[in-house]
């Protein structure tokens, strides 16, 4: 009789969370536990001095789906944090070692890529993109290395096998192919071939795009709802351990509502988010309050909540309930 499919998965997909985690916490990242949830769009958190890591961890990264993406980049441009994929495989086969890919403009490399590059120091060169693999090229280096030794754009195309105008975009910072950059690099005998940061992130969006703010917003919460009555704004958010990011001039505040079955282990998840993030979290709870905060997490009650009319009484009480 065959093993459960599902469970094999699992278990493999255990492993590499843990390998992760492993060559995280060799590297000096201060890491999160592994999460334990059912869709949350990412599995660790990890920061190293000022680099915070949003990361999600799938045997086959074919499975990463867009919305997942799309909230781990709004969690990353609210953060100032990195998102991440780390995979083994996709439909294609095995995720080579030394290349950085991507899927919904989030970076995708293996285990050993990521080990390699912060255990060793040795960098990915290479990432993939529609039409096959590439390069990034030094253009300043480039452009001075044939203005200094007087190379017209004709040899250099020549040499290279791509036209003058391709070698004035590399020029102008354009990727090259892998051929045609190894060409270029040993004609001028020079580094031109620049390594790929993995954690280099750009937002392709602004945060006013997703992050409500007003009493002219609304959301389907009534305690959201009075957040932003009182002056916070509010990034709604449905794949992560907690309900919303609420912010004001001095914090960001990791918001999670008591409504749902499994609160505590939310709690602990977001307590967890909050010690390594270092941003202040609040648990709003329904009844009267047995503790003031939990690990690292202020609890507020509705009560409280109703009372207050002023942002500043809620980030007041709970940096005063949170231990960030």
């Amino acid at each position: 009789m065959k093993g459960n499919p599902i469970k094999a998965n699992a278990v493999t997909r255990d492993a590499l969370i843990n390998t992760t985690r492993a060559i995280l916490a060799k590297a000096g990242y201060d890491i999160s536990a592994a999460l334990a949830l059912r869709s949350v769009c990412f599995d660790v958190v990890a920061r190293r001095d000022k680099q915070l890591l949003i990361i999600k961890v799938l045997s086959n990264v074919d499975a990463f789906a867009r919305d997942n993406a799309d909230e781990m980049k709004v969690l990353a441009d609210a953060l100032s944090a990195s998102p991440l994929l780390i995979g083994e495989r996709s439909s294609s086969g095995p995720l080579e070692p030394g290349i950085v890919y991507s899927r919904f403009n989030i970076p995708i490399m293996s285990n050993e890529t990521l080990a390699d590059h912060l255990l060793e120091e040795v960098p990915p060169f290479i990432f993939a993109a529609p039409g096959g693999l590439y390069v990034k090229l030094n253009k300043d280096l480039l452009k001075d290395l044939r203005e200094e030794r007087g190379i017209s754009l004709g040899t250099l195309a020549e040499v290279t096998g791509v036209s003058r105008r391709t070698i004035q975009m590399y020029e102008s910072g354009m990727s090259a192919m892998i051929d045609a950059a190894l060409r270029l690099e040993e004609y001028l005998d020079a580094p031109i071939i620049e390594p790929v940061d993995p954690f280099e992130y750009k937002p392709e969006k602004r945060g006013e795009s997703y992050e409500l703010s007003g009493s002219d917003h609304r959301t389907n919460s009534i305690i959201l709802n009075h957040l932003l009555d009182i002056g916070y704004s509010v990034t709604p958010v449905t794949k992560s351990p907690f309900e919303a990011l609420s912010r004001d001039r001095r914090v960001i505040i990791l918001t999670s509502v008591d409504n749902e079955k499994d609160l505590r282990q939310k709690a602990e998840a977001a307590s967890d988010i909050s010690r390594v993030t270092g941003r202040h979290s609040v648990i709003i709870v329904d009844g009267p309050a047995k503790l003031e905060n939990f690990k690292f997490t202020a609890v507020v009650t509705k009560d409280e909540l109703k009372r207050m009319d002023d942002k500043e009484e809620l980030t007041d009480l709970v940096m005063s309930r949170s231990d960030v």
